[in-house]
């Protein structure tokens, strides 16, 4: 009975693991508008995940496992702050224009990893671009 009771521990520590909230800084807040675009159909694909990784890693110069746990602390944001405009404002705040227009390039990189256009993942695309300032023109120029 104690080897019984020795693995259900080994398997309830597992549970009690969680990947704590990280601070709402630039590079979290990125992240966490990226995993919103990407749950925004409410498929969560790979393919969304390996873009996220890897803009993560040319960002913040991670390799593939850091980017992962990154992206991980971004999830848990993205869950803690249920406003895209909290999000958007962080980013609108600590970056200028040209940092901003590369971000949403690459949000709109993440929205087409799958290679289809939902309508919930553009309008929170159209949101981020309301949030930095951008024009219609403008966000339109720069998803081509």
């Amino acid at each position: 009975m104690a080897m019984f009771d020795s693995l259900l521990s080994l398997f309830s520590k597992s549970k009690t693991y969680t990947t704590p909230v990280p601070e709402a800084d630039a590079n979290h807040a990125f992240g966490a508008l990226m995993v919103r675009i990407a749950k925004a159909d409410r498929a969560y694909l790979f393919e969304e995940l390996e873009r996220i990784d890897q803009v993560l890693a040319d960002r913040v110069g991670l390799n593939v496992v850091e980017a992962a746990k990154f992206r991980a602390e971004c999830e848990k944001l993205e869950e803690a702050m249920p406003s895209t405009a909290e999000l958007g404002d962080i980013l609108k705040t600590e970056l200028d224009e040209p940092e901003r227009e590369e971000m949403f390039r690459a949000l709109w990189a993440v929205l087409m990893a799958d290679g289809l256009k939902h309508r919930n993942e553009q309008e929170i695309l159209s949101e981020v671009a309301d949030i930095f300032g951008f024009t219609a023109a403008q966000a339109k120029s720069l998803t081509r």
